[in-house]
Order: structure tokens, then sequence, then C-alpha cells
């Protein structure tokens, strides 16, 4: 017993040090045989002897466990964001604020603004405890257990610091997100639209040992709380963090000035393609902390510092073809092929060309060099062509005169600037249409994605969204690369959609025009699918936000006989039909109303707004117009606020709106 204990606590401190110099200081001494096998040894003591396992034991972070949700966690310290800047006059007025506020000396210190998920770890006695999502700052969420599975977090620090509260930033690599991608694609499943989404969704896994399997890294750059540390800068909080054990991604650059300071982020900004972790930005702290304290912060960021957002990234590449695709509702929509090119934070080698008008405006030309850039730093697309790089050899692209997957003419929409294959029977509109039916926002059935749609097309066993309700496990244990586990899988999450409001199923039938927030709102008005069926467009439109398109589309499409015959399959196979949004109250204030929310405000999301209102019996819009009955003005309204005010609306507080609940 002595014996094992001693081998264990060895074993402990050797695995500890040689994922400190693996993972945080990216010097490995040891092969990674070398490390398993240690590992194994590890892992075999602990099961015979369980009582003596160190809690900051190495194999922690191997062991997955499962979880039933996450707790919440109130900061003790709000974790606040960042005030933005975009110009170099904007971060001269940020300097000129500080120096306002605390005459004297002023040092910076400036950082990578690192794009990923921000949490907190919690230290005590030097063993981590506990660690948390930043939430809305004030409120976050417990990831303990997916947080041990990041290597580069230490267990244990290398000081017993009776407290600590660091701040850092989980991030994905992007080789590892090039390489989850690579794997999502080859099992048809849909793509991460960048690293932080990618590590934002591996954070939040219930299972550990998913969030484990995803590679995730982390650097941590601020000190929230601290016991028996004497820290004066923040300068000497980051050489002490890496004293601990923590991976700080700090550079020696104290700069005197605020031209030195931003010196600095042009210099981060250089380095932006060439760094292995993807940054949108840099950040610039005052580094004295007293001075901190004098500068304060607001309800939402600190004074003492600022976010310089570099511009979206843009790139050139080659355009090598355009092919076109074929929509749900048999729109053929021109793409680009593009010589794959890393643009914020993933490769693009498609983006879609929308329209001939499109092409012909941008005089866009197969074989040019394009630049391409992503919207939001999410969806890529063509903003310019290099023509200066033209040889000749480039080709005008044409709209095909029939359609690739069934051969019918293509013909253009009057008015518009669309093309649509004019067969009805079109196997590619058929699968689309499939692949919305069974998307997140409609019937949310997991796993069945387009793959899988197509074997079960190729088969025979699917004409129809309703011959997915008809499936068995052996249909779908017999496809390629599909097993009984993979079926059960499957079969369970149909079974489940049966069971979603009306408003999803409304939203699944793809009717042009009518979107999720529209779906919602009909369902929760005529609570089931037969009502909706036989209403009119006179009592659609008079449903608030509800246009007469909308309306049209809506009473064409169950005019037709086989959608009509499709609802009734979906029912008589047990897909639910009614609404389970409670009956709008009649009696409040907000009934009938119409409401439109600007601004920020404490406590309250937007949706949580959205939902008391038409808990209400009112309804919420994007827009200020003569119709709207209230504005509801948070912190930093702007030009809906101006315009309510223009219109003589009243404007209303949030407590306010409480008020008229009651």
């Amino acid at each position: 017993m002595e014996n094992a204990e001693k081998r264990m606590k060895e074993l402990t401190e050797l695995l500890t040090y040689h994922s400190h110099k693996y993972y945080v200081e990216d010097s490995p001494e040891i092969s990674d045989y070398e490390y398993d096998m240690l590992l194994r040894e590890l892992k075999d003591l602990e099961g015979k002897y369980p009582h003596l396992k160190d809690p900051a034991s190495p194999t922690v972070r191997v062991i997955g466990s499962v979880i039933e949700g996450f707790e919440s966690v109130t900061h003790e310290v709000p974790m606040l964001s960042l005030n933005d800047a975009f110009s170099k006059e904007e971060i001269l007025e940020f300097d000129k604020r500080v120096r306002e506020a605390v005459p004297g000396k002023i040092e910076y210190v400036t950082e990578y603004k690192i794009d990923g998920l921000s949490v907190s770890l919690e230290y005590e006695n030097g063993l981590f405890v506990r660690g948390s999502t930043r939430g809305d700052g004030l409120v976050g969420e417990d990831v303990t257990e997916n947080l041990k599975t990041v290597n580069s977090i230490p267990l244990r620090l290398k000081e017993a610091v009776p407290y600590l509260e660091v701040r850092g930033e989980v991030f994905m690599p992007k080789a590892t997100f090039d390489k989850l991608n690579d794997e999502k694609q080859a099992k048809g499943e849909p793509l991460f639209a960048n690293p932080r989404n990618a590590a934002a969704g591996s954070l939040r896994q219930l299972d550990s040992s998913i969030a484990r399997e995803r590679g995730l890294d982390i650097f941590v750059f601020n000190i929230q709380r601290e016991e028996g540390l004497n820290i004066a800068t923040h300068h000497e909080g980051l050489l002490k963090l890496k004293q601990l054990g923590f991976k700080t991604v700090y550079q020696n650059n104290v700069s005197n000035s605020i031209e030195g300071a931003f010196a600095q982020v042009e210099k981060i900004g250089a380095l932006r393609d060439d760094l292995p972790f993807e940054i949108d930005g840099a950040v610039i702290k005052v580094n004295d902390l007293r001075t901190r304290e004098l500068l304060g912060a607001t309800s939402k960021c600190p004074r003492w510092a600022v976010a310089f957002k570099f511009p979206a990234e843009t790139k050139k590449t080659k355009l090598l073809d355009i092919v076109v695709q074929v929509g749900r509702t048999g729109k053929i929509t021109p793409n680009a092929v593009l010589e794959p090119v890393r643009v914020a934070g993933s490769v693009v080698s498609r983006t879609t060309l929308h329209n001939l008008d499109f092409i012909r405006e941008r005089d866009i030309l197969i074989g040019d060099n394009v630049y391409v850039r992503k919207a939001g730093d999410i969806i890529p697309e063509i903003v310019g062509v290099e023509k200066k790089d033209r040889t000749g050899n480039e080709i005008p692209f044409e709209m095909p005169a029939v359609c690739p997957e069934c051969g019918a003419p293509v013909v253009r929409v009057e008015g518009e600037a669309a093309h649509k294959c004019t067969g009805d029977s079109c196997p590619a509109q058929l699968l689309r249409r499939l692949m919305h039916f069974a998307s997140r926002d409609a019937m949310d059935i997991e796993g069945l994605g387009p793959a899988i749609l197509e074997k079960l097309l190729d088969v025979g066993h699917i004409k129809s969204a309703a011959d997915l309700y008809e499936l068995s496990k052996e249909d779908i244990a017999a496809l390629e690369k599909m097993g009984d586990k993979s079926a059960e899988n499957l079969i369970s999450a149909i079974e489940k959609s049966k069971q979603n409001d009306l408003y999803r199923l409304l939203f699944a039938l793809g009717i042009q025009l009518n979107g999720l927030k529209s779906s919602k709102t009909i369902a929760a008005h005529f609570r089931t699918m037969e009502n909706i069926m036989e209403a009119s467009e006179e009592e659609l439109t008079a449903i608030p936000d509800i246009g007469e398109k909308t309306a049209a589309n809506i009473c064409d499409f169950f005019s037709r006989p086989e959608n009509k015959e499709l609802i009734l399959r979906l029912k008589a196979l047990g897909v639910n039909q009614t609404s389970f949004a409670p009956e709008p109250k009649t009696d409040s204030a907000c009934a009938g109303k119409k409401f439109v929310i600007t601004g920020k405000f404490e406590g309250f999301s937007r949706g949580d707004i959205v939902q008391i209102i038409e808990d209400n019996g009112g309804t919420a819009a994007g827009s200020v117009s003569k119709k709207t009955d209230y504005v509801i003005a948070g912190e930093d309204a702007g030009s809906k606020l101006a315009k309510a005010q223009e219109l003589n609306i009243p404007v209303l507080t949030i407590e306010e709106l409480l008020s008229m609940t009651k």
C-alpha cells in the first residue's frame, strides 16, 4: 500500500510536469506513447486504490462524465464586456478620457483579443474547484467537468494560493477546427461556422468526453479575485499567473503612451494571419491596478480597457467554376467554386452568387481572381474582382436552360431575379425540402442530415416528409455506414419530433415567405393545423406582422390536394398538430398592442421581453411605424427611440412594461 501511494504521487507529479511542457510551453520532453504508458499505469493504480486518488490527478481529464444540466453561477466580480473601437481616433479618445479622470503617468498593456469563449476559473488552496461561462456577465453556467478536459488548465497550481479566480478565453486552434470540420463533412453533418462557435458548442456539451475530443485550449488574461498575492500591476499579475502554471498569451509590451500601445495593436494586426489561433482585435488595458479601481466601470464595461476591432478580413483567391444548386422551392442558385482560402476563422471553398443579375452587375467571370470576406464573420461573400489580373481566358457564366437534376426547363420568374426549375417531381427539390423539414428550427430531427436523406431517397424509402414516420430501424440499419445503434438513435429522434409544437410543423412545410417567427405567431393564433388550413387570406392578414404575400402563399399551399393529403398522413402517423403556446391574455393592458424594443436591459434579454409581450397578448415588431403603440427603451437606445419621439409614440421603461402585465 505504501509503495503504491508513493508511486501514484510520483506518477501524478510526472504527468502534470509533462502535460505542462506539452500543452502550455509547447516543448515536450517525452513521446506521446511514453506519456500514455505513464497515464495507463496511474489509472490502473487508481482503480485498485481509489481512496488514494489525488483530486487533481491527470486522469480527471480523460474520464468523461455526463451531467443532467448546467447549474447557474453568480459571478462575484462581474465578467464585463469591452467597449469597441474601430479607428485610431477612438483609441485616442479613450486615452483622453483616462487621463482626464486620473491625471499623472499612465501605462498601457496591449494583448491579443482571442476570438473564443470567456470563462472564469476558481482555485482554493491551489486546487481547481470550479469553472464557469461568462453568461450575461453576472450569471454564467458551471462547466467545471468540461473545463477539466482542457489540458492547458492546471488542476493544481504550483503554489497553494488560498483563493484565486482568473478569467480566460477558451478557444479552438485553427488546425483543430479544420480537422473537426473535415470529419463532420465526411459524415455529412453540418459544419461549424468558425472556431469560436465550435469552442462554445464544445464547452456546453453535457457529456464531458465529447468536450475532451474537441481539443480545446485556453489563454488566461486577468486576475478577477485573489487572496495571498501582492500584485500592483496587470503586468505583474500575468507574470505571476505564468509562474503558477497558467498559459498566458502576454508579451512584455508595457507602453508609456497611447501611441506606443497603438503601435503594438498594429503589430498584432500584421501577425493575424500567421497565428495558430483566431483573433478579432487587440485589447489595450491600463496597467496599474489602483488606477483601474479609480476609473471604475459602467454596468457593462470597464473604463480602463478598450478593444480595437480589426476590419472584416478580405482575401484574394481564384474563382475556379460556377455551379448551380436547386433549392427546395425549385429556385436555381449559382454558387462559386473557389480555390480554398482561410477567411475569418475557416477555410472557404464555396459561396453563393445569389442570381444571374448579381453576377452580371459585378462583372464576375469564371477564372477571375476575386476578393472574399465573411459578412458578420460568418457568411462568405465575393466583394470584388481583380480585373487587372485577367488574361483573356476568363469565361462568362450562363444560367442552364434545363434543370441539372431532372432535365425540366428552367425559367426566369417574372418580375424577379430568380430562375426556377419547372419540374414538379425534381429530386433535388425533394431532398432540400426534406433537409428543411428535419432542420433544427423545423422538426429538429437530430442525426437526419443530407447524407442519410440522400441514401433514403436513393433506395426509395422516402418520397415525402410523411414517409419519415413510417421508417423502421431495419430500413436505416441497412444503409451504408449505418449500424443498429445509429438506427435506434435516428428512429428515437424521428419519434421524438412527433411531440413538437405546431409552429415547428408549420415552418417545416417550407411555405414560401413563411418564416419561423410568422409560424409561431400563426400557430399561437389559430391553435390547430385544421384552423390554419381553413383560414382565409383576410383572416391571416388580420394577424399583426403577417403580410399579404405570406397569407396568399399559405392559402395557396393548403389549397393543393397533395399538401392536404400530406397533413392528413402526418396526423394519422401521430405528428402533433396543436399549439402548446399559452392562450394569450385578453385582460392585460398589452393585449392587442404592438411594441418595438430598443437598447439594452439589465437582467433581460430581447427574447425575454418579447416573451413577456406575447404572453400578455401583445406583439413585438422590429421597426417603428405609425402603427406602433409603444416603444420599450433601455440603455443605449438609438434611432428607434428618436423615431418614436418624432411620431409621439409613448416610450416605456422595462418596469413600466411589467406593470402593464399585472
